[in-house]
C-alpha cells in the first residue's frame, strides 16, 4: 500500500438515475475502495474519506484528485494535514482505473441497483488487485511465479 492516493469519481446510470462511483486507487494501481452514492457533494466526499480511511487505518501522505470542489471541502474537514494535488493530468491513474469497471458493466448489461453495484464493484477491485499484474515490468519466470502464487491465493479464498 503506497503513501499517495488518487481519488475519481465517475457516473452510472442505473434504473434511469445518475448514480456516482467513488473510488481510490493507490500508487501502485491498486484499488483501495469504492463507494456509490448518489450525490457529488461535500458531504458525499466526507463521507467517502471517512469510508476509505477506517477501511485503511491510516491517512496517506498525498492525496491526488481533480479539481472537484467536492474534493477540497472535504479534504480540509476530514484530512487537513495530508498534502493535497489537483494538478491537471496528476489524476490519470485513477481515471484508467474505471476501465476495468465499464467492461464490466457493459458485459453485464448495467447494474441493476446501486446496492448491486456496490456489491459487485467491492468484490471486483480486490479480486483485479491479485489478478492484474505489471506483466512489462517483470520477465517470463517472475511472471509465471506471480501468476501461480495468485491462482494458489485464489484457491484458498474460494476453497476450491
Amino acid at each position: 500500500m503506497g503513501d499517495t492516493w488518487y481519488l475519481d469519481e465517475l457516473f452510472l446510470k442505473i434504473q434511469g438515475r445518475q448514480q456516482h462511483l467513488w473510488r481510490a486507487v493507490d500508487e501502485d494501481g491498486d484499488v483501495i475502495d469504492i463507494l456509490v452514492q448518489s450525490r457529488r457533494d461535500r458531504r458525499a466526499a466526507a463521507r467517502f474519506f471517512r469510508k476509505f480511511l477506517t477501511g485503511q487505518g491510516r491517512e496517506p501522505r498525498r492525496l491526488v484528485t481533480d479539481k472537484l470542489r467536492s474534493y477540497s471541502a472535504a479534504h480540509q474537514t476530514v484530512m487537513p494535514a495530508v498534502v493535497h494535488i489537483t494538478d491537471q493530468y496528476a489524476n490519470n491513474r485513477a481515471e484508467v482505473s474505471h476501465q476495468p469497471t465499464r467492461q464490466r458493466e457493459r458485459q453485464m448489461r448495467r447494474f441493476k441497483s446501486a446496492a448491486h453495484a456496490q456489491r459487485f464493484l467491492s468484490v471486483h477491485g480486490p479480486v483485479q488487485n491479485l489478478f492484474r499484474v505489471g506483466r512489462h515490468l517483470l520477465r517470463a519466470v517472475h511472471h509465471r511465479l506471480s501468476r501461480t502464487q495468485a491462482f494458489g491465493v485464489w484457491r484458498e479464498v474460494t476453497c476450491v
